[in-house]
């Protein structure tokens, strides 16, 4: 399999948001599988796209690119072709390193619920730089004419997104939808997703009452702690824009570990601040 079928597959894995890891042989030495220059995506689900030459070593390879997956750093591996009762895996008798890097899918913002903040919020996502698929069961309001600026349309039902569209660790989710029997109904199938963030946008009345009738209908209350609701930052926002930037604004945070603090201190700086200040710290 040539390279070009495994870069074709890292573009895909992007489009999708799937992510994987490459895994490139940097130095070969002795009698060896492949050589310097091959390559192979692991997919999340464990399969390959290309080989760096089968068999036990591959199998354990694999193993080290969820593992790097999983943690989101790369890595070079070691591996010796020589003695397997001494656990290496393979007799050619050579040495192998590879570089394995994770290939982190690019963040996506999946919206529910096109309304007036749902448009707002695709569209300062978009803005942003960020992926957005946006969805909602009425077809009127998930199209390209409607919001331009998303990348997927999903106009099914809230309940059925989960087998349409693939939400991975790198998916931010913002589910501005408009009732709260909706938001019982669908809730507990984005729970069950490795969604980064799920946020549920409803005054604080609102949710308490959403809350009870999700416990009530069998909801695990460990999971539900995962919910941000009301999501966004205390802005006293009120128009659909404003409100997109206190979402926008908490998820940038949560992805990059904010603290959501002021960022003033303008006339409160200390003898060490000034000293920092003035070593260009």
């Amino acid at each position: 399999m040539s390279d070009r079928a495994v870069y074709e597959a890292i573009l895909e894995s992007h489009a999708t948001g799937e992510g994987g890891t490459l895994c490139t042989v940097v130095r070969a030495s002795g009698s060896v599988p492949r050589h310097e220059g091959a390559k192979m995506l692991v997919k999340p689900d464990g399969s390959i796209v290309g080989t760096i030459g089968g068999g036990e070593m591959e199998s354990r390879i694999i193993a080290d690119a969820l593992a790097v997956l999983d943690k989101g750093e790369a890595r070079i591996v070691h591996y010796e072709l020589v003695d397997p009762a001494s656990g290496d895996p393979g007799v050619c008798g050579g040495q192998m390193d590879l570089f394995l890097e994770p290939i982190v899918s690019d963040a996506t913002l999946l919206v529910i619920g096109c309304g007036h903040v749902g448009k707002a919020l695709a569209q300062l996502a978009h803005w942003l730089g960020w992926r957005v698929a946006v969805s909602d069961d009425r077809e009127e309001f998930c199209n390209p004419d409607h919001i331009p600026e998303a990348d997927v349309y999903l106009p099914v039902h809230p309940s059925r997104i989960v087998d349409e569209f693939k939400i991975t660790g790198q998916t931010y989710v913002a589910a501005v939808t408009r009732s709260v029997p909706l938001d019982v109904e669908f809730l507990p199938t984005l729970l069950a997703t490795p969604a980064a963030y799920i946020g549920v946008m409803g005054s604080r009345r609102r949710w308490v009452t959403t809350y009870k009738q999700l416990l009530e209908a069998g909801a695990d209350e460990e999971r539900l702690a995962r919910l941000h609701a009301p999501l966004g930052l205390e802005l006293n926002a009120e128009t659909p824009a404003e409100i997109a930037v206190s979402i926008m604004a908490e998820i940038i945070s949560h992805r990059n570990g904010g603290t959501n603090e002021p960022m003033k201190w303008l006339g409160t700086e200390t003898a060490a601040d000034e000293a920092s200040l003035a070593k260009g710290d």
